[in-house]
């Protein structure tokens, strides 16, 4: 299994119209996609020195192969449309984890 993670640091002025975003729009078309077949959200319990709250969101997929046509077909799209409504106040990295073992 590999996941697709995306952090997100979002700004506070903006949190509650972004939280609205993420749950009724990102994570919803994501998941109506066909490459991912669970998701999860959770707050990093941190304090940034940069400020905003942060968050974790990953998606499960069943293969880098999966992961690459998503990638290809559905990534710019999905996340573009974060990037126009928040521009400034959201920062974004992805990481994809290979899961070893579950216990």
């Amino acid at each position: 299994m590999i996941i697709y993670n995306v952090t997100m640091n979002i700004d506070e002025t903006v949190h509650e119209q972004w939280m609205n975003w993420m749950k009724n729009s990102f994570i919803k078309q994501m998941m109506q996609t066909p490459y991912f077949k669970s998701a999860r959200m959770v707050k990093v319990l941190v304090n940034e020195e940069m400020g905003g709250l942060t968050y974790s969101t990953q998606f499960e997929t069943d293969s880098t192969d999966t992961l690459a046509k998503f990638y290809a077909n559905e990534h710019d799209i999905l996340l573009g449309e974060g990037y126009k409504l928040f521009a400034d106040k959201m920062l974004i990295f992805a990481t994809e984890l290979a899961v070893l073992e579950e216990y």
